[in-house]
């Protein structure tokens, strides 16, 4: 099943070897001698074999990022790593070597051929990513569901699968299982599944088997069904936040909350302002009016209540200090009446979309639950036939 330690001691992949690596697959005739005595970018490098070298451990490969071929295998590797900078890979062999899982594969979305032949995984998973995959060899691993390989549907780009030497083989099921699941691929297990196959394989299951390779492609489809509906309710949500933002100007929110905030204190400010200005103003001509008054030059008729309140200068002084107050109080609560206000609605707004929210979620489970009973009564019926 996997290569064991054998009498070499295990290496790093380390400088030198990659040195020694990338110069004995270089060309060799005279443009290839003056690029050693140079020295080769590694970044030039499209194409990498280390194979057979005893390598215990993935590393020091983030210099090759324009790397599309990799091979790997023949070696004593236990963990898939330090691959993250390989982003235009598209070829990777790690057959015959110690991997338990698979792992370590997210970035390599061109990926096209995987081999994990020959190691010691017990489960097809973490290759979401590999949308591009087209052909994938997992043969003389230790898989033994079958459900397992449900995983590869998602792939819609896999033309070859390689499962030969699992226990999942040893299924009676496994042929007609794999035709009715990945009804897309061309080569399985080193054969051409040609369309008279497929249809041998179709035609020799049973109605049970039919029915229940069906149930199980039923229970994906709710299952993915639920997971779209909650994906884009929780979009909606992010959305009417980031519209809605929060109404308080003392946190984060969206960039019109903040403009409709910052608009309206300034204009409360000049509020404050133009009342400063004209209470100076009228200081200053309540003051002039009294020097008139007291020098006999004054006038102008005035009300008997208005010449009351020049009978000297601290009488006048705090009539008018008195009105300042009185317009700015005015000011100070029509602000908070209106910033209240504000914030009631927003509480409003934000209460009413948490009750939709969660009205919304309510109403998708309960849709789900009834897809699945539905399908459950059909899985029932199915049994007792």
């Amino acid at each position: 099943m996997s290569r064991l330690y054998d009498t070499i001691e295990p290496n790093v992949i380390d400088e030198k070897m990659l040195q020694k690596a990338v110069e004995e697959q270089g060309p060799q005739e005279e443009l290839g001698q003056l690029a050693k005595r140079e020295g080769i970018d590694y970044k030039d490098v499209i194409e990498l074999q280390l194979d057979f070298r005893n390598i215990l451990k993935i590393d020091n490969l983030w210099q090759f990022v324009n790397l599309t071929k990799l091979q790997l295998d023949n070696n004593i590797i236990e963990k898939i790593e330090a691959l993250d900078s390989l982003v235009h890979l598209i070829w990777l062999d790690l057959s015959f070597n110690n991997i338990e899982v698979i792992e370590g594969l997210e970035a390599l979305v061109k990926l096209q051929d995987l081999s994990l032949y020959n190691n010691r995984i017990s489960k097809i998973e973490n290759l979401d990513t590999l949308q591009e995959l087209q052909v994938f060899s997992i043969g003389n691993n230790n898989l033994t569901a079958l459900e397992n390989v449900v995983y590869l549907r998602k792939f819609k780009n896999l033309r070859t699968l390689n499962l030969t030497g699992n226990p999942v083989c040893e299924n009676e099921q496994y042929s007609m299982f794999i035709a009715a699941h990945l009804p897309d691929l061309v080569y399985l297990d080193f054969r051409l599944v040609d369309e008279n196959t497929l249809l041998d394989m179709i035609q020799n299951m049973s109605s049970f088997e039919i029915a229940e390779s069906k149930l199980v492609k039923y229970n994906e489809d709710i299952s993915q069904l639920s997971d779209t509906l909650m994906t884009l309710e929780m979009q909606t949500v992010d959305q009417l936040e980031v519209r809605q933002g929060d109404i308080s100007p003392v946190r984060g929110q969206s960039n019109a909350t903040v403009l409709c905030f910052l608009t309206f204190f300034h204009t409360m400010a000049q509020c404050r302002d133009l009342e400063n200005h004209h209470h100076e103003k009228l200081l200053e001509i309540a003051i002039n009016t009294l020097e008139k008054i007291v020098k006999s030059e004054f006038d102008e008729e005035m009300p008997d209540d208005v010449r009351l309140l020049f009978v000297d200068k601290d009488t006048i002084v705090n009539a008018v200090n008195a009105s300042h107050d009185i317009h700015l109080l005015k000011i100070d609560n029509r602000e908070d009446d209106i910033v209240t206000k504000a914030n009631s609605w927003s509480s409003s707004v934000h209460k009413n979309e948490l009750n939709r929210n969660r009205n919304r979620v309510r109403e998708i489970n309960q849709y789900i639950d009834h897809l699945q009973e539905e399908l459950d009564n059909m899985e029932s019926l199915e049994q007792m036939e």
